[in-house]
């Protein structure tokens, strides 16, 4: 397998971390999205993943965009480690959880957005700091209460689910953007259970041969 990615990438990021959990072997290949332009808009690149975004994956020749998507195909074609409760219910609020992060939380920080406020609603860095702290305070509170009612050592009880695997990256994010995490108690337990683990802190943005 191939993984089309940037370090510091949260859906890249995500990707990561399900591969290392299932331990399934893949080459990593470098798209910088600031270098040049963006190298995600090249035409090879483009060809492959139309949306401009990464990750990608390849298998085989069969090629897959969307974290969530690959994350599930993965978890089809290697059943286990399972990433979703078994219990119909369960899985239902895993998933929840996983879309509040990754459908409320994780697109107003992408790249492409912060490009548009500064570039084309010049926004100042400080506008768009303040704009990205008002929607990260919001979806961190709602995940934090919903937490209090599901959380053991990780977001669903003992077992790592997909909400783990994308809470952490947005952590990660968060503390990029110098968001203050002291009104979170449990998502800060649960990010550092889950980077005591190999397969979350191998997949660590600085651990990537493209860090910077």
């Amino acid at each position: 397998m191939k993984l089309y990615g940037y370090w510091r990438s949260s859906a890249a990021y995500r990707v990561r971390i399900t591969l290392n959990l299932k331990d399934i072997p893949y080459e990593t290949i470098p798209v910088h999205l600031v270098k040049a332009g963006g190298e995600q808009h090249l035409k090879n690149y483009v060809d492959m993943n139309p949306t401009h975004l990464v990750p990608t994956l390849e298998d085989n020749g069969f090629i897959l965009n969307q974290s969530i998507a690959i994350i599930d195909y993965l978890d089809a074609k290697f059943p286990q480690p399972a990433v979703y409760p078994s219990a119909v219910q369960d899985k239902a609020l895993v998933q929840a959880l996983m879309f509040d992060i990754a459908c409320e939380i994780h697109p107003v920080n992408n790249l492409r957005v912060q490009q548009y406020l500064a570039n084309e609603l010049n926004c100042t860095d400080q506008d768009k700091l303040r704009w990205s702290h008002h929607w990260m305070h919001i979806g961190f509170t709602a995940i934090e209460a919903k937490l209090s009612k599901t959380a053991g050592r990780y977001c669903f009880g003992d077992d790592i689910t997909i909400a783990d695997i994308c809470l952490v990256p947005q952590v990660y994010n968060a503390k990029r953007f110098n968001l203050d995490m002291t009104p979170y108690p449990l998502i800060n337990s649960i990010t550092n259970n889950c980077n005591e683990l190999p397969a979350f802190s191998q997949a660590l943005p600085e651990n990537q041969k493209d860090a910077l």
